[in-house]
């Protein structure tokens, strides 16, 4: 599978998960499926941008560090608009980044090149 593919798709049930994390703040189980909706999707943003990067830098310690940072950000983004909830909603968050990162540099497919006739 090409390292874009697989960072989109492991980024997407990975952020599920991750969102799905927050049933175990009850204050927040109100608004599950959101949160649910909002990690998938910053979890697809995540893995297209690690895929991406995997594609034009082969090293998995900066496909790694990538991963984390881009998570990172992603997930301060959200606490920031939340006013609150910095630490559950960035820790998953970065994990799933630095997962990302490393599967994409490690398990993802580099593309081919066609065949000229």
């Amino acid at each position: 599978m090409n390292k874009v593919l697989l960072g989109l798709l492991l980024g997407a049930v990975l952020g599920a998960i991750d969102g799905g994390s927050a049933w175990f703040t009850p204050a927040v189980r109100a608004q599950l499926v959101g949160i649910i909706f909002g990690s998938t999707i910053k979890g697809l943003i995540a893995g297209v941008a690690a895929g991406i990067f995997a594609r034009k830098v082969n090293s998995v310690p900066l496909g790694i560090l990538f991963g984390l940072a881009v998570g990172f950000v992603l997930a301060f983004i959200v606490a920031y608009l939340q006013h609150g909830y910095y630490f559950e909603i960035i820790l998953p968050g970065s994990i799933v980044g630095l997962i990302v990162g490393y599967a994409t540099q490690r398990y993802g497919a580099v593309p081919t090149p066609a065949a000229t006739h």
